[in-house]
C-alpha cells in the first residue's frame, strides 16, 4: 500500500471518529444511553448507531458515485432537517418516559389462596430494566447517514481517485465513526448506569435533562436549516 494513500486512510479514520462526536450524533443517541442500567448496553448503543450510519452512508455514496448523479442542495438540507425532527421525537419521549406510571402485577398464592401485589415497575426489584432499543439506536444512525451521504461523497471524491479507495475510505471512515460513538457513548452512559439503582431522583434529573436538550438542540437544528441555510425558502417560493 502506498504511503499517501495509508495517510488518507489514517486521516478518514481520525475523521470519522470527529464525525462521530458532532453535538446532534451525541444528543441523539445519548436519549437512548440514558434508558440503560448496564454500562454495556449504552456501550452496544453506539455499536449499532455506527452500524446503522456506517451502512447507509456506504450505499447511498456508492450509488451516488456509481450512476453519477448529485443530491439537490434542497434533498440533502431537507435530509438534515428529517435529524432536527427525530432529535425533538427523541428528547419528547426521553423527558416524559417518567411521566407514565408503570404498573405491574405479581400473582402470589399462600395457603391455597392466590393473591396479586401492584408494583410501580421502577420501584421493583425484578423489573429494573428498561431496555435499550438497539434497533432504535440503528435508526438512528441510518437516519444521520442519510443526512451526510452529500457532504460525504464530495469529501471522498477530493480525497481518492479510483473507485477501489472509494470503497476502503469510506469502510476505514465508518469504523473510525463507530470507535467514536463506542468510546463516547460509554462516557456518556455510565453517569446514567451508576445513579439507575440509586434511591434519589437523579437518574430521572438526567434523564430529563438530556430529554430537554435534545428537544431544544432539534428546533434550534431546524430553525437553522429552514431560515438562515434557506430550506423554507426553496421548498415555498
Amino acid at each position: 500500500m502506498e504511503i499517501s494513500l495509508f495517510s488518507i486512510l489514517i486521516l478518514g479514520f481520525v475523521l470519522g471518529v470527529k464525525h462521530a462526536i458532532e453535538p446532534d450524533h451525541i444528543i441523539a443517541v445519548s436519549t437512548i444511553a440514558s434508558h440503560s442500567k448496564k454500562l454495556w448496553r449504552s456501550s452496544l448503543a453506539g455499536v449499532f448507531w455506527g452500524v446503522g450510519h456506517t451502512l447507509t452512508l456506504f450505499i447511498v455514496s456508492m450509488l451516488i458515485i456509481a450512476f453519477k448523479f448529485e443530491i439537490p442542495e434542497k434533498w440533502a438540507l431537507s435530509f438534515e432537517f428529517l435529524v432536527g425532527i427525530m432529535l425533538v421525537y427523541l428528547g419528547l419521549t426521553s423527558f416524559l418516559s417518567f411521566k407514565k406510571k408503570k404498573i405491574h402485577v405479581h400473582h402470589h398464592e399462600h395457603g391455597g389462596l392466590q393473591h396479586n401485589h401492584f408494583h410501580d415497575k421502577q420501584s421493583c426489584p425484578d423489573h429494573q430494566h428498561r431496555d435499550i432499543s438497539y434497533l432504535k439506536s440503528m435508526f438512528i444512525g441510518i437516519i444521520h447517514g442519510l443526512a451526510g451521504s452529500a457532504a460525504m461523497v464530495i469529501l471522498t471524491m477530493s480525497t481518492v481517485q479510483s473507485i477501489g479507495q472509494v470503497v476502503l475510505y469510506l469502510l476505514v471512515f465508518g469504523l473510525g465513526t463507530l470507535t467514536g460513538m463506542l468510546l463516547f457513548t460509554t462516557i456518556i452512559g455510565a453517569p446514567f448506569v451508576f445513579t439507575a439503582n440509586s434511591k434519589s431522583k437523579l437518574n430521572q434529573v438526567l434523564t430529563q435533562v438530556a430529554g430537554g436538550i435534545s428537544i431544544v438542540f432539534g428546533f434550534y437544528y431546524m430553525y437553522n436549516l429552514g431560515f438562515t441555510e434557506g430550506l423554507f425558502q426553496m421548498w415555498f417560493k
